[in-house]
């Protein structure tokens, strides 16, 4: 089974997980950790979400910040199969490899493939209206 966890510092993955499940209600399981809230050390929070997956589910845990505490937590989980750690989660990226599972079989290319196509959405307004009036003249 498929599973997603969104884990961040503060609300962020909170916020994330309401954002994906109206955006695609038909979305596999979201767990959101949101880390820092209490006195609980995020390890503890990581080890008991963890502990919950099946040794055959596909998880797919999008984090907040490459270099962040919450980031790194997962390392070490990476090195069992079906563990798929991405870093720097937004909506787009969330999306792309979401819908991108839904259709196709989850692997390390289809990611890089999701991702990728994610980056395309970040992009500098501003310029984009200049080049779009620039057009019109």
């Amino acid at each position: 089974m498929k599973k997603i966890i969104f884990a961040s510092h503060y609300t962020f993955a909170k916020g994330l997980k309401d954002t994906i499940e109206y955006i695609i209600p038909n979305a596999p399981k979201i767990i959101a950790i949101s880390a820092y809230l209490d006195n609980k050390p995020i390890e503890d929070e990581i080890k008991d979400v963890m502990d919950t997956m099946d040794p055959n589910d596909e998880v797919i845990v999008f984090t907040d910040l490459m270099s962040g505490s919450v980031n790194q937590q997962f390392v070490p989980y990476v090195k069992k199969n079906n563990i798929y750690l991405i870093s720097g989660a937004s909506v787009p990226a969330v999306m792309a490899v979401i819908l991108g599972s839904m259709n196709e079989k989850l692997s390390d290319v289809l990611i890089r493939r999701c991702l990728k196509d994610a980056q395309n959405q970040l992009v500098y307004v501003n310029d984009a209206l200049k080049v779009i009036d620039d057009e019109d003249e």
